[in-house]
Order: structure tokens, then C-alpha cells, then sequence
């Protein structure tokens, strides 16, 4: 029997099967985690695949917040407090193998295991500096460089191992709700970036190391830095915007 803080306690077997309290589970592409406003009564980890966050407003318009790579934890904010409701939702874009950890079980090995609980507040530090980052990136870099730093992050350049290149399948508006800007922009932008031999893309996305380049050391020649024109607004309205 594993005691408190044991030494025997294994964080990868134990986040890599089933046992008490968490249940391997898969999902096809599209398939849900769990959906805004349901009981937020587990948390899951992440095996295989990709996975994105989503909101949806009062008025119905939804938004991608975040992207998920292997190694993340989905729904940790069910275990904050008195359990609630879930805040956004989880939908996996690729196929995915995750282990599902009831919220009780979560409490307890993080109270138990100095291991795990290590490994959960170094996920937690990151996740917040991503999320400080992003907030940096939509307050002071143009939507383009937006756009390049997106790709990069779902490219996993930075993080360990090789990146993978060839990025999940992700279409123009989710990129548009991501970086807050439009669909007509992403795909402008998306050309340039393929005239220029940052990516390559046919129906799937590949992404050069190039493009970190934009994001690193701005380098795009200024007269293609300009936004594509905005029909139906004035000139001087649209040379305006190409200062946002």
C-alpha cells in the first residue's frame, strides 16, 4: 500500500493507467472533454493528441482561449474550492487518449504525494505564464506576429525533442478567434507567410523554423507588414487600423 508521500509513488504509472478514482478514455476528433456549464467533477491528463479550449458568450460567439499538447492537464479548475460548473469547453481536434482523474482522487494524491503535487504546480506555473504571455501578445504585437506565434506554439517549437511540424488540422476562423482579428486577415497573412517559405500548407499546415524569425526579429519587409484593405470602410479609417 502506498503511504503519504511514499517513495514508491510512480507519477508516470500513475498518470499512464487506470486505477482507483481514473479511467483511461478516447476521443475522436471533435469529440468533447466536457462542455461549458456541466458538473466540473474531474480533471484530465492528456496523453495523446491535441486539444482546444473554447468559450462561448451570452450572445452565442465562441472562442478558441487555448490549445493542449500531450503532457497538459484539461479542467484543473474543477478542483479550486467548492466543485462547480465548468467554465469553458474541451474538444479534442486530433484523436486523443487521456486519463480521467475524478476531482476526489485528484484532491487526494495532490495532498498525498509531494511527486505528483510537484509536477501539477510546475503545469500550473507554466500555464500561467502561457496565459501572461498571451495577454502581452494580443496588448502589443500586431496580429500578424500573433498569427506566427500561434503556429509556432501548435508546431510545439521550445519545447523539448524535435518540433512537430505539420500541425493539426485547424481552420482560418478558429486562428481569426485566437489571435482577434478576421478570418480575411489570417488567410492575407497565411499567403504572405507561404510566399515567403515560412510554411507550407495543402488542407494541413506545415511550419518552418523560418517563422520564428517574425516573432524573434520581426523580420518582414515593412511595405508587406500592411493589413489587407477592409471593404466598405473608409480610407482613412482603414490606414488608421493598419497601425493596431
Amino acid at each position: 500500500m502506498i503511504g503519504t508521500g511514499s517513495l514508491e509513488f510512480d507519477v508516470g504509472a500513475f498518470l499512464a493507467k487506470s486505477g482507483l478514482g481514473r479511467r483511461i478514455v478516447t476521443l475522436k476528433p471533435k469529440d468533447v472533454f466536457f462542455s461549458q456549464g456541466s458538473h466540473a467533477d474531474s480533471v484530465f491528463y492528456l496523453q495523446k493528441g491535441r486539444a482546444r479550449i473554447t468559450v462561448v458568450s451570452k450572445k452565442g460567439k465562441e472562442a478558441t482561449i487555448t490549445l493542449l499538447s500531450p503532457g497538459d492537464f484539461i479542467g484543473e479548475e474543477s478542483i479550486a474550492g467548492v466543485a462547480g460548473l465548468r467554465l469553458a469547453t474541451a474538444t479534442a481536434i486530433t484523436a486523443c487518449t487521456a486519463l480521467k482523474i475524478e476531482r476526489s482522487e485528484m484532491i487526494r494524491v495532490m495532498h498525498e504525494e509531494h511527486a505528483f503535487s510537484d509536477l501539477f504546480l510546475t503545469f500550473l506555473l507554466a500555464r500561467s505564464m502561457r496565459t501572461q504571455a498571451d495577454l502581452v501578445d494580443q496588448l502589443f504585437n500586431s496580429s500578424e506576429k500573433r498569427l506566427a506565434r500561434i503556429l509556432l506554439l501548435m508546431a510545439e517549437f521550445g519545447k523539448p525533442g524535435e518540433p512537430e511540424t505539420l500541425i493539426p488540422e485547424i481552420t482560418q476562423e478558429a486562428l481569426a478567434e485566437m489571435i482577434g482579428t478576421t478570418r480575411s486577415r489570417v488567410s492575407f497573412f497565411m499567403n504572405r507567410f507561404r510566399k515567403m517559405g515560412f510554411i507550407e500548407y495543402n488542407g494541413r499546415i506545415r511550419v518552418h523554423k523560418s517563422l520564428l524569425n517574425v516573432v524573434l526579429y520581426d523580420q518582414l519587409p515593412e511595405k508587406n507588414a500592411e493589413k489587407p484593405p477592409i471593404m466598405g470602410v473608409p480610407a482613412a479609417r482603414a490606414k488608421a487600423d493598419k497601425r493596431v
